[in-house]
């Protein structure tokens, strides 16, 4: 009598840029790697889908364009409203950008980024950080 093996669900990575060919460019290499992907293309969004979703992993860019509501978000903003929630205050964020500038990459560093990509994104070396980070040896 062999038990049927236990498969986990796939590890989930909530995805945050307001580019959609760049949401749409990351989630189809994440998808082909095995993993759940979820979307944001703005603060707003992402923190709920964080709150709603649960990923086990955010990839965030940091520039966003002037919101047309009352708050403006950038990934920094976001990165601080998710260290408020006990929920989100524990996934890790991968900071995905387009400015090289020092002072960005030590900012996200020292708000809690476990790492720092420029795009355009070198998607192999983004993989082996998001499985380094999650512990995976494969991604799933």
């Amino acid at each position: 009598m062999s038990a049927e093996p236990h498969v986990a669900p796939p590890r989930k990575i909530l995805v945050v840029d307001d580019n959609e060919v760049v949401l749409k460019t990351i989630s189809l290499k994440l998808q082909g790697a095995g993993y759940q992907v979820i979307t944001a293309l703005d603060g707003s969004a992402a923190v709920a889908a964080a709150r709603k979703e649960n990923p086990d992993l955010i990839l965030l860019d940091i520039s966003f364009p002037p919101d047309v509501g009352s708050m403006q978000w950038d990934g920094f903003r976001i990165m601080e409203w998710l260290h408020r929630l006990e929920t989100a205050r524990k996934i890790p964020v991968i900071v995905i950008t387009g400015s090289e500038d020092p002072k960005s990459r030590d900012r996200a560093t020292s708000s809690g980024a476990v790492a720092f990509f420029s795009k355009p994104i070198e998607h192999d070396s983004l993989l082996k950080a998001i499985r380094a980070t999650l512990g995976d040896a494969a991604g799933t």
